[in-house]
């Protein structure tokens, strides 16, 4: 799937994949994070075998013009969990939407593991 708008010049297509390296690279930016990971053993298996596994741990799903990401992570130990998912939000929202132009509809954020 792919996120789909036009203006004066032509049409824009932006992949799902695009927006997923840009929502994993805002997600690591961010305090406290330490990974993006795979929510299941057979994702991880899957993208082994992937020629550009980059988006992983991230899933982009799109309906019109509005864009919903899924980010499993993992947190550094000791950290504010609520404060680290508030940043982690915001921070994927704000740098997807600067890069697509669409709006990020729902950011949600699962915590897969604690790393000391």
């Amino acid at each position: 799937m792919s996120v789909n708008t036009s203006n004066i010049y032509g049409k824009i297509s932006i992949s799902d994949a695009a927006i997923a390296k840009v929502a994993k690279n805002a997600a690591l930016e961010c305090y406290g994070i330490v990974d993006t990971v795979s929510k299941r053993l057979t994702d991880s298996l899957s993208d082994l075998f992937k020629k550009q596994p980059d988006g992983r741990g991230v899933k982009i799903v799109t309906s019109g013009d509005r864009i919903f990401i899924n980010v499993n992570v993992i947190i550094k130990y000791g950290v504010s969990i609520n404060a680290v998912a508030e940043s982690l939000k915001e921070g994927v929202k704000y740098k997807v939407e600067k890069f697509t132009g669409m709006i990020v509809d729902t950011v949600n954020v699962n915590i897969i593991g604690v790393k000391l």
